[in-house]
């Protein structure tokens, strides 16, 4: 049977933990997400999502107005 050497403690010649990314990758992912996403928020809602919402929100005052809750409740399970 052959002699098993244990693991190396020693970090990757990238640096950081073993197994982690370094800090320029770490960098570049996260600018490239940031890239991503602005180009994502900028496309804004579609117009029928935004429509859906509106029609959404008058059903919900309308059913507030229906069981007498407060108009300006919050808890409307949106963040």
């Amino acid at each position: 049977m052959k002699d098993m050497k244990p693991p190396s403690n020693r970090p990757p010649a990238g640096g950081g933990k073993p197994g982690g990314l370094n800090t320029e990758i770490q960098s570049r992912i996260g600018h490239q997400l940031r890239a991503m996403y602005d180009d994502v928020v900028r496309q804004g809602v579609p117009e029928r999502f935004a429509e859906m919402i509106r029609q959404l929100d008058s059903q919900e005052a309308a059913a507030r107005v229906t069981s007498g809750a407060p108009m300006d409740a919050k808890d409307d399970g949106r963040d």
